[in-house]
């Protein structure tokens, strides 16, 4: 059983499953630093994590398309153990191949702005030889899928970024973790019609992350389903895929 290293840095952490996350690391005995946007609305789960679980919390102004991803972590009181990238935006498909910002939007807040942050912090954990880096991917970037092909594309590459350096990092000490929660039934979410069996709860998605890190798991499936799900769409020949509405 592998220690948390602490403190756990959360990157989205207003996001339902970064919420989710803090309390799970507090109660495995991690300090934490609740990193968003709007940093004061975190104020009162701050307040909580340290009554609650006794442990040592902070609030931090994060934006995953920052311009300086080495400024932010250079800026905490302390160096982080474990980085949990949980930042996303799933946007409008429709939308998004209709109108260029719109689609960029999407790219950076799923692919560029959390490789920086990632790749920021993996320098940090690369020159001291330990740490844990977290990335909340996603099934959509197993295969491109016509209803969400710029979302699924983003976390493809976050997918594949993650598994180089994955293997860059582990004869350095540094543990790399992809996270592929499937549907989640989140705020992002709401409005959506999604299947019981194959939606987890933001808690389920958080318990499943510190059990994986604690077990020094690669790559999960928070539930198992969804791999052999995504391993049969993935093994649909190209001319039948290509004529499913998916």
């Amino acid at each position: 059983m592998v220690d948390i290293a602490s403190p756990v840095v959360i990157l989205g952490a207003r996001s339902d499953i970064g919420r989710a996350l803090a309390r799970r690391y507090a109660e495995a005995g991690a300090d934490i630093v609740l990193a968003a946007r709007n940093p004061g609305d975190l104020e009162a789960d701050r307040a909580d994590l340290e009554v609650r679980y006794g442990r040592r919390a902070e609030v931090v102004d994060f934006d995953v398309n920052a311009a300086d991803p080495d400024a932010f972590f250079a800026r905490l009181s302390r160096a982080p153990g474990t980085v949990v990238l949980v930042a996303g935006l799933l946007g409008d498909q429709a939308q998004s191949a209709a109108q260029d910002a719109t689609a960029r939007e999407v790219m950076d807040t799923n692919y560029t702005g959390p490789a920086r942050f990632l790749l920021a912090a993996a320098r940090i954990m690369r020159d001291r030889q330990s740490g844990c880096l977290v990335g909340i991917s996603s099934v959509a970037g197993d295969r491109g899928r016509g209803s969400n092909f710029i979302y699924g594309s983003a976390k493809a590459g976050l997918t594949a970024f993650l598994s180089g350096l994955r293997n860059e990092l582990a004869a350095k000490g540094v543990h790399v973790m992809t996270v592929k929660p499937g549907f989640v039934a989140t705020a992002m979410t709401a409005n959506m019609d999604l299947p019981g069996a194959l939606t987890a709860q933001p808690d389920e998605v958080a318990r499943a992350v510190v059990a994986a890190q604690r077990g020094g798991r690669d790559v999960i499936y928070v539930r198992p389903v969804w791999w052999l799900i995504m391993t049969i769409i993935r093994a649909i020949p190209e001319r039948v895929f290509k004529r499913l509405s998916l």
